[in-house]
């Protein structure tokens, strides 16, 4: 079963497109309870309403060793039904990047993996050649400073266009195996709706919403492709530290839940 068949199934069995970001702060967790712990009682109480999970690297490397084990035997603690996605933003020359590929997709197990593009065909190709996996290419990220580089105006045989769009061009034409998906924030709502109009049926996922401030009505209304099966709506913060007390996995599954019906809330709208 590849990423998009493994997704679809968990979008229909869960009637959900939430994504639950799995990234562990010590400093936000009840304290007593180790990464691995935490993970899997967040994964037990919202794998009914999640459609994927997302764990970011950063925050099992900066554990350490312990830290990249805990990774490793979350992926394995996931539903075998529902894909998980590494949030790694991978890109680097081409042997360096196959190397990467076989880390995230032969040894830890992952579905999918963020892939940052800047250093071209050649840093991405390495994930594409696994058919049965998906790469998400960033595009117009969440965060504040993407403007710096990815609003920029570049000169092309079609004129101008910002480098956001040129990136989601090179995507369409990377992706002639049908497992290239982009990356495109919330949190720039007109963006967002454009490059969806451009690329109807294109993988997304779409970070940005909950703690970073991205609206769920407008994201969902304008961001979700046309078969509403190939498109993830990532929350971490949101869900994961819904309370920080004993009650911890009960009140994420809770705000899972509640995202997931308020996303199909607008979708009968």
């Amino acid at each position: 079963m590849d990423f998009l068949e493994k997704l679809a199934g968990a979008v229909r069995k869960n009637k959900s497109l939430v994504c639950v970001g799995l990234d562990p702060d010590p400093s936000l967790m009840p304290e007593g309870i180790g990464v691995l712990d935490f993970n899997r009682a967040i994964i037990q109480v919202t794998s009914d309403f999640a459609c994927a999970y997302k764990p970011n690297f950063a925050f099992y490397e900066a554990l350490g060793i312990e830290g990249m084990i805990a990774l490793r035997e979350t992926v394995k603690s996931v539903p075998a039904n529902i894909p998980v996605i590494a949030d790694a933003k991978r890109g680097d020359i081409g042997n360096t990047a196959k190397a990467y590929a076989r880390a995230i997709f032969d040894c830890f197990g992952f579905d999918a993996c963020t892939v940052n593009p800047y250093l071209g065909s050649d840093a991405v190709e390495p994930f594409v050649q696994y058919r049965d996996k998906m790469t998400f290419i960033l595009c117009r990220t969440s965060n504040a400073g993407a403007a710096d580089f990815q609003s920029l105006r570049c000169e092309t045989p079609k004129g101008t266009k910002q480098l956001y769009e040129i990136v989601a061009e090179k995507a369409s034409v990377w992706n002639e195996h049908g497992n290239v998906g982009l990356v495109v924030g919330a949190t720039y709502p007109d963006e967002l709706k454009a490059v969806r109009a451009r690329y109807p049926e294109t993988p997304f996922l779409i970070p940005g919403i909950g703690a970073q401030g991205g609206d769920l009505a407008f994201t969902v209304k304008n961001g979700l492709d046309k078969n509403r099966e190939r498109t993830v709506i990532n929350s971490s913060r949101q869900i994961l530290y819904a309370s920080r007390g004993k009650d911890f996995a009960e009140a994420a599954g809770k705000a899972a839940k509640t995202m997931r019906d308020q996303i199909n809330a607008v979708l009968a709208s």
